[in-house]
């Protein structure tokens, strides 16, 4: 009884946030503006003519996105499109690498697929847009903001009052640490120590965001990446206690966000920062959302575990957890935003969820 409960509570909830979701595409936009930055779960389209194998303008991405294929690494919609939703936003924040003129107004998309908090990951790929070249795209981003609005003062003031969303270091592990055929990390680095240096430079990284006028800033963490299918199947050749070891990896390096999180709110206290519980979100029996596939993606993939060319996915799309063997589907990003969103439990976000945050 209590259980079933528990599922009749969980989809009143999602049912309020639809809601939510329905009335906030007709209101006013809740914040002027909003900046993403990332790797391939936030990506728009950054990729598409760089060279790398980190790209997914080929079908069958996109194939239930409104605009079709775009760059995004899932059959839809991503969680950044779903929060730009909620925020209000009635279009797609725009990729840099296609925002022209007045478009910066709303905002600007960073994210590339491979990207990483430390500029060699993801390198066997391709080209990528590290983090520290997605701050140098914001800085830019800034200069013309300054020529939009006259001042550079009017400029960070407009800034001030912006999301920020930044979701990086899958790539630190999956195209850097676990990788030692390619990367040295792994030799160097226990998984404590090497989380204490991811989040060291992540900190740094974020510091220089806040000055380029970053004020209200939410902070992701890493997911459960060890049980996605490409790590079950490739880096781990479905060894299980591979799998936990890289989710035990992870760990160190959430726990160390946590931390920044409490130390960045203490040192800038003009500013706003909050930590997103992705491996809290994940967690539980996925069969009460409706999800069926959980250890396969949708669509056939290549050994890199991204798509094959024209395949053909799953037409029961909304019953799988994964687009490809490394991406969520749509119908997974959308219970992750509107959990960042609005949190449905008090561990989804530290110390409050993005609603709160901008308000």
């Amino acid at each position: 009884m209590a259980y079933k409960i528990k599922v009749c509570c969980l989809l009143l909830v999602l049912l309020k946030l639809v809601s939510n979701l329905q009335n906030c595409a007709h209101a006013a936009p809740q914040v002027p503006c909003f900046f993403i930055f990332g790797d391939s779960l936030a990506d728009s389209g950054n990729n598409n003519n760089l060279v790398t194998a980190a790209k997914a303008n080929y079908r069958p991405y996109g194939i239930d996105f409104p605009n079709g294929t775009t760059g995004r690494f899932t059959n839809g919609r991503t969680v950044v499109d779903i929060i730009g939703e909620l925020l209000g936003f009635n279009q797609f924040i725009p990729p840099f690498a296609t925002a022209r003129g007045r478009d910066i107004l709303v905002g600007v998309n960073y994210g590339s697929g491979a990207a990483g908090i430390r500029d060699e990951s993801g390198r066997q790929l391709g080209d990528r847009i590290s983090l520290n070249e997605q701050l140098q795209n914001h800085a830019a981003t800034l200069s013309r903001l300054t020529q939009l609005l006259g001042t550079k003062q009017a400029a960070e003031n407009y800034l001030n009052k912006c999301l920020y969303y930044v979701s990086l270091g899958s790539n630190d592990y999956l195209n850097n640490y676990f990788m030692p055929s390619n990367y040295t990390t792994s030799r160097l680095y226990t998984p404590d120590q090497y989380a204490k240096v991811l989040i060291d430079q992540y900190s740094q990284q974020i510091k220089l965001l806040y000055l380029l006028g970053a004020r209200k800033i939410a902070l992701p963490g890493l997911g459960a990446i060890g049980s996605i299918p490409y790590s079950f199947s490739t880096l781990c050749r479905n060894n299980l206690s591979c799998v936990t070891n890289i989710n035990n990896a992870v760990l160190p390096f959430n726990a160390g966000l946590v931390s920044l999180v409490d130390q960045l709110n203490r040192e800038l206290n003009d500013a706003r920062f909050i930590y997103l519980n992705s491996t809290g979100m994940s967690s539980g029996d996925p069969s009460v959302l409706g999800f069926r596939v959980v250890d396969v993606g949708c669509c056939p993939a290549r050994s890199d575990g991204q798509c094959i060319q024209d395949s053909t996915p799953c037409q029961n799309r909304t019953e799988y957890v994964f687009w490809d063997a490394i991406h969520p589907t749509e119908a997974l990003n959308q219970f992750t935003a509107r959990r960042s969103y609005n949190a449905f439990l008090p561990s989804d976000a530290y110390p409050t969820d993005i609603s709160h945050l901008i308000s």
